[in-house]
């Protein structure tokens, strides 16, 4: 089920506020619509440090239908008619005033109630930002909006924090600027966008406009430079970019999942930092297993290298599966040392060793082959039969051509076949079958995992031709599966319960419900592993200001060393920067750290970035404190150096089903 995208009015005040950092000029006038609009609009003119004031418009409405606008008066006297209403509905100029009149007593009265005895602020010559708390029909704004040219302005902006895309549009066209923070493509009206949508009352509005009046420029401009004041005095600052042993584990405490995340896929102190840490969680706090953003079959080769099987003769061997693109996510230095230094801990212990797992699932072709190779050794009748019920992929060229004829009647949905297949095996697994020759209960887990990413990778290649939240849906729901069935695995070996550290990026692990995606109906896997084992968890994400970092211009292409662009104001990367320190980690179990509760933009880069379009391409809304446990945040980064110099896709896979974020 969607969320809502705000808390509250105030809130959607302070995201809205984000978008207007370019109007923050001495010239620069606030006006709120009553009532809802006035709790946003004080927080935007508090934020650009300029003056607020409220702008009461009475509709004029028909005689014979009162939600017919003849025209509107407004603040200053201002009388705006529509004549065309007027000549079908054949209102004279004797009834228009009398109309006028008795809605004019209403709006003085209103006027009273709010300003007092302060005049309206003179917009002639200036920049009016107009602020409602949603636009629906748009119908008031549409009078405020000819009521203000009335006046006079330089120029007018209308500022929302939601509105119904046609509305939006419509609006566009007849002022300077538009701006609407959200158009959500399943507009359920301006109140389901808010948790608290309280009508606001005529004393809450005197309180923000006296407040406003009162608050001296000098003040404003303090109260700007806090945020980042505030987050200096809870950070604890990291010299090398990693918690102490002390601090991480007082952080986990008894977390049986602890989330790594990164804002890039390509970021040389993020791997390091997360692989550090996670090293001191197995070797101090007894976890057993690294789950990460990977193909399945690809980590088990590596998997098999840390358990001392196989035929690879070291790490680098080890990820040599990773024939995907983008291959560098695993295959760099950083990975490398880490998997050599698996293999080592493990020798150590033989009796309880650490895995490492992947959780995704780009890898149907290469996972049905690996069930047929398993049953070829275990089972060659039960070989055949997965052999003909995988036979469904085989009039498909690639998973992009089965999804697209699947969703649209242009071939045969292979569904029903895949599930069988996952149904056999694990029917085959209840009844003890004999594994690999050797007893290993692993290998047949193995097989029946390949079998399950079959079965959610036929369902995620349909749900790619409909809705993008669908397919992102499936794919984070699969994870957390595998996660799940992974605890069970380990459980089951190890004798109790397991502890799992996972890698993937920040939009995979920070709660997609404090995020405007989530308000979306987008779901992920921190989400569901936060829902569904309460308590259990520990989310780390991390950011960066700027930098350089690993990515390509686009799908499969080469990885290139981009130069990160400086975090945008209005964002937690800037934020954080603005604090001075280079490293540092930011804890949310503790005591509250006001901005970082409040929305902000949040930047997520993936295997393809895109500087020019960056805002579209890469930022979103979101609560970082809401989001994360803590944030470790290195002010500026370096790209991770590949152990390929050329990145490029592996025979049978898809090239643009990756999500250009993550």
């Amino acid at each position: 089920m969607a969320t809502s995208a705000y808390r509250d009015r105030r809130e959607a005040g302070r995201t809205l506020a984000t978008l207007l950092g370019r109007f923050r000029d001495p010239d620069t006038v606030v006006l709120g619509l009553p009532r809802g609009g006035v709790p946003v609009a004080y927080e935007v003119a508090q934020a650009l440090e300029v003056p607020l004031d409220v702008l009461v418009v009475r509709r004029l409405g028909s005689p014979g239908n009162s939600e017919l606008a003849l025209g509107a008066i407004a603040s200053g006297g201002v009388l705006v008619t529509n004549g065309d209403v007027l000549a079908a509905e054949q209102v004279g100029p004797d009834v228009l005033e009398r109309i006028a009149r008795t809605e004019g007593r209403e709006l003085r009265r209103r006027e009273q109630v709010y300003r007092g005895e302060r005049p309206l602020l003179d917009v002639t010559g200036r920049t009016v930002i107009l602020v409602d708390d949603g636009l629906a029909t748009g119908a008031t704004m549409d009078a405020a909006v000819r009521t203000v040219y009335r006046m006079d302005p330089a120029r007018v902006v209308v500022a929302v924090p939601v509105a119904l895309e046609a509305t939006c549009a419509g609006l566009r066209g007849r002022v300077d600027e538009m701006v609407c923070a959200r158009v959500p493509a399943g507009f359920a009206g301006v109140s389901a966008e808010y948790q608290d949508f309280t009508q606001s009352s005529d004393e809450e509005i005197r309180d923000l406009l006296d407040r406003a009046a009162r608050l001296p420029a000098g003040e404003q401009r303090a109260a700007a430079t806090g945020p980042e004041v505030g987050v200096r005095s809870a950070l604890t600052p990291l010299p090398d970019g990693v918690p102490s042993e002390e601090v991480l584990l007082d952080l986990v405490g008894d977390a049986r999942y602890v989330l790594i995340g990164e804002a890039t896929h390509g970021t040389s102190e993020f791997y390091a930092a997360r692989a550090r840490m996670t090293r001191t969680l197995i070797e101090h706090a007894g976890f057993d297993a690294v789950a990460v953003e990977a193909d399945w079959p690809d980590a088990h080769r590596a998997n098999r290298y840390i358990r001392s099987r196989g035929d690879d003769g070291d790490a680098e061997q080890a990820l040599r599966g990773f024939q995907r693109f983008p291959m560098w996510m695993w295959r760099n230095t950083v990975v490398r040392d880490f998997v050599e230094w698996l293999r080592e801990y493990n020798r150590r212990d033989p009796a309880r060793t650490v895995d490492f797992y992947g959780l995704d699932l780009y890898s149907m072709r290469r996972s049905a082959a690996e069930v047929i190779g398993y049953l070829d050794r275990v089972d060659p009748a039960a070989a055949q039969r997965a052999r003909d019920r995988y036979a469904c992929f085989d009039q498909h060229t690639d998973e992009q051509h089965y999804g697209y004829a699947a969703a649209f009647g242009a071939g045969e949905e292979c569904a029903d076949a895949v599930v069988a297949q996952l149904a056999e095996l694990q029917r085959m697994s209840m009844r003890d079958l004999r594994t690999d020759g050797q007893g290993d209960p692993d290998e047949q887990f193995y097989a029946e995992q390949n079998a399950r990413l079959v079965a959610a990778a036929e369902q995620y290649y349909r749900a790619m031709f409909g809705s993008r939240v669908s397919s992102w849906n499936l794919r984070d729901e699969h994870m957390f599966a595998t996660l799940t069935a992974l605890r069970g695995h380990l459980r089951q070996r190890i004798g109790s319960d397991a502890k799992i550290v996972v890698w993937a990026h920040n939009s995979h692990l920070g709660d997609a419900r404090a995020t405007e995606l989530g308000s979306a109906g987008e779901l992920n896997l921190g989400q569901l592993v936060r829902q569904n084992c309460p308590g259990e968890s520990r989310i780390l994400g991390f950011t960066t200001h700027t930098g350089t970092v690993l990515a390509a211009d686009a799908w499969d292409g080469p990885p290139r060393v981009k130069r990160v662009r400086p975090s945008l104001p209005g964002s937690v990367e800037n934020l954080l920067h603005r604090t001075g320190i280079e490293r540092f980690l930011l804890r949310f179990d503790r005591e509250p750290v006001a901005a970082l509760d409040a929305p902000q933009l949040e930047r997520a880069i993936g295997v393809v970035y895109r500087p020019d379009n960056e805002r579209r391409s890469h930022y979103f809304h979101a609560r970082p404190a809401d989001r994360f446990d803590a944030l470790l945040h290195i002010d500026e980064t370096t790209a991770l150096t590949p152990l390929d110099l050329v990145a490029h896709r592996g025979p049978d896979e898809p090239g643009d089903t990756y999500p250009h974020a993550v």
